[in-house]
């Protein structure tokens, strides 16, 4: 028994296969093109892979015993990640229109799926330009010598180094005081860094540029953007195994701890990684598909970038568990306890380190390579460029607006606010949209026509697998992941950690709740763009209702005229 929704209008909202291959014949049509497939496969490459892979996978690794969490994150890759960046592809390329526009073909009543991407979108875009402001920032620090964050300044009176530096460490010092200047509580704004407010102001610049410039000049950066990493994280990787201790550190990410698999969190992390490690639901991979030759493998396209990617977040944990054994020999710490060298000191091994308290903020600070700092500037362009109009002015007046809007990271309270957006913003509405992306192309714009959709591009109808992803195990598992998200969230109280020179166990971070306001700050980030979707679709509906009604009220009086007028005696 088969299962489909009512969608009168399709085949007018949508271009005919006909119409697909004289466009194709002609190289007609207003949208351009990539210039080749390498352009196409490199600019996916690092839309997908960022600062997710190198910062978010590792923390994870270690958070849920190693090997324990690759278990469930390649099981997740395969069963959803795989298959809804297929369908992401495909549909892009059939209905060659942004992510926006997609949905609002398919039917105007899910035209709030592009609104709830684009609204993630911009709110990760805004906390992704605050890390590359501080990236570049503590770029233009490492020309000095010796380093800001090797050693402990001078206090006030030059007779010893400061205090709070002294209890804590260099490294933690530049980054909390020299960098963030952070206040010991969210409540406390402490007022706008000037440091890094140039730095903010300088990349939305950039990246305004690169907006502006289109696919036709950006896409051909990233022959260097998309592959430079590779090359930086394999020269990490060489120095990291020549270091005493690395291959345990090796074999800790390696050997799986069983236990781990039982807990329901681990699964949890490891479906959420995956969304987040592939930019799954932002819009953007729909975007760039549209791009596309219709007739081109998107089929082939998504099991390639998918391996890439997978590939890239083991090789990246690889890259820092050598240096996490390095520490755990040199100090005698343990691995668990999250005391791991920081791999912006790659070079000056025995001056840097990090523990489990600032582990996200310092392994930001790795990017401070110049590959990465334009990696993460092409990332945030391909976010934007989901939902900004094609005018200069337009483009220009919303950089602006989201580089005001990204001030109230640049406060001494900034990094906890970066740290709410990021919890928040980018897990329940990206599950939300995925699992109405791929259940408004089965049973809206139906399976069926997606195969034949399929078979016309590239030859073949999707094999027994993906037919049962699409239909059944992705759409499950997202359901599943979504009600114990929910389920985790609301028993647990909601704290962030603030670094508190006065606090008892300074110079670990103390664990605060939130002020009672947040909850609304929250359902802004969370709520608004995952109720896009139903609200927009009951103001479509509406709207069709009212337009029909007064059609027919059109059609009626004007009967009502025709009739008097018969009347009238001739």
């Amino acid at each position: 028994m088969k299962f489909k929704l009512p969608n009168p209008g399709l085949e007018d909202r949508i271009l005919s296969y006909e119409q697909l291959d004289s466009l194709e014949e002609k190289e007609a049509g207003d949208r351009p093109k990539w210039d080749n497939k390498t352009q196409y496969m490199l600019t996916c490459v690092g839309f997908c892979v960022g600062l997710g892979n190198v910062w978010r996978f590792p923390y994870l690794c270690q958070s849920h015993g190693g090997g324990a969490f690759m278990i469930p994150f390649l099981i997740l890759l395969v069963l959803e990640g795989i298959p809804l960046l297929h369908l992401e592809f495909a549909i892009g390329q059939r209905i060659r229109r942004g992510g926006l526009g997609v949905w609002s073909a398919i039917h105007p009543y899910l035209t709030g799926i592009g609104i709830a991407s684009m609204c993630v979108s911009l709110m990760i875009s805004l906390y992704y330009n605050t890390i590359i402001a501080w990236i570049l920032w503590y770029f233009f620090n490492s020309f000095q010598d010796p380093l800001p964050w090797s050693q402990c300044p001078m206090n006030a009176n030059s007779t010893g180094i400061v205090s709070e530096c002294e209890r804590s460490s260099p490294v933690d010092y530049f980054w909390y005081r020299e960098t963030l200047n952070t206040t010991p509580n969210i409540e406390d704004d402490g007022g706008l860094q000037w440091w890094i407010l140039l730095c903010h102001i300088c990349a939305w610049s950039v990246l305004y540029i690169c907006i502006i410039r289109g696919i036709e000049t950006t896409g051909k950066a990233v022959y260097v953007t998309s592959t430079l990493p590779y090359v930086v994280l394999t020269i990490f990787l060489i120095r990291g195994l020549t270091l005493k201790g690395s291959l345990n550190g090796v074999k800790f990410l390696f050997t799986p701890d069983l236990a781990e698999l039982a807990k329901p969190s681990t699964w949890l992390d490891a479906g959420a990684q995956v969304f987040y490690s592939f930019s799954l639901a932002f819009g953007g991979l729909i975007s760039f598909s549209s791009y596309n030759s219709v007739h081109n493998n998107c089929e082939q396209d998504a099991v390639i970038i998918s391996i890439i990617n997978g590939f890239t977040s083991v090789y990246a944990a690889t890259v820092i568990y050598t240096i996490i054994g390095f520490r755990a020999t040199e100090r005698f710490d343990n691995c668990l306890s999250g005391n791991i060298l920081a791999l912006l000191n790659m070079f000056e091994l025995p001056e840097g380190y990090i523990t489990d308290s600032n582990y996200d903020q310092v392994v930001q600070r790795l990017n401070e390579t110049s590959p990465e700092i334009i990696q993460q500037l092409d990332l945030s362009t391909c976010n934007l460029r989901t939902f900004l109009s094609e005018g200069v002015e337009g483009t220009g007046v919303t950089c602006m607006f989201c580089c005001l809007v990204g001030l109230i990271f640049l406060q001494g309270s900034g990094n906890y606010w970066l740290s709410l957006f990021d919890t928040y913003g980018g897990s329940i509405p990206l599950l939300v949209v995925a699992f109405c992306e791929m259940f408004s192309v089965v049973y809206i714009y139906g399976i069926d026509r997606f195969n034949d959709d399929i078979e016309f591009m590239i030859g073949h109808k999707p094999n027994f697998f993906w037919q049962a992803s699409w239909r059944v195990i992705s759409p499950l598992i997202m359901l599943v992941i979504l009600v114990f998200y929910f389920i985790t969230k609301v028993s647990e109280k909601i704290l962030y950690k603030a670094w508190d020179p006065e606090s008892d166990n300074f110079p670990t971070l103390e664990e605060k709740l939130y002020p009672s306001w947040i909850y609304v700050i929250i359902f802004i980030l969370a709520g608004i763009p995952a109720l896009a979707v139903p609200l927009v679709a009951v103001w479509k509906c509406v709207m069709t209702k009212k337009r029909d009604k007064l059609h027919i009220d059109n059609i009626a009086d004007q009967i009502q005229i025709n009739d008097e007028i018969k009347k009238i005696p001739a």
